[in-house]
């Protein structure tokens, strides 16, 4: 059985931290399928395509990962692409708590999905999308933050 991981977010912008944490994640899994999560009720800076063709980008020699988008509950979308895990990012200790809450829930509605957790590197523990769009806004550089294909 092909073994399918979930890698949800907005992804608005991907950074740094989650490429690093999808590329560590890939000898885990026959593929990851990146999923931009559709949330009517999150504001976002960045159009939904614009956000796709990034991360298309980003892995485009990686033919082990896929971009989707989706709506609706996590898990279902896990059922709809046969995905047994769900794959998340830690930076800190709240976002553990966070996310442990999350994945037990998510368990409790698809007993057949598991939810694997790896550690940012440190160097990107700082960096989330919602630091690098506020530093975006202000007209700061986020360089150090982004894959080069979301600078383009």
């Amino acid at each position: 059985m092909e073994k399918i991981a979930l890698f949800p977010g907005s992804f608005d912008p991907i950074t740094l931290g989650h490429v690093s944490v999808i590329r560590r994640a890939l000898p885990l899994f026959d593929k990851i399928v990146i999923a931009i999560g559709l949330n009517s009720d999150k504001k976002t800076m960045f159009p939904l395509e614009k956000r796709r063709v990034w991360i298309e980008n980003v892995f485009q020699n990686e033919p082990a990962i896929e971009v989707q988008t989706y709506e609706g509950l996590t898990v279902d979308f896990c059922k709809k692409v046969g995905a047994g895990f769900i794959l998340r990012g830690l930076r800190t200790s709240a976002d553990f708590e966070f996310e442990r809450s999350i994945g037990q829930i998510n368990r409790k509605l698809y007993p057949r999905i598991d939810t694997v957790f790896i550690l940012t590197e440190p160097e990107y523990t700082p960096i989330s999308s919602s630091v690098v769009r506020d530093v975006y806004r202000h007209g700061g550089d986020i360089s150090s933050m982004v894959p080069r294909e979301v600078l383009l």
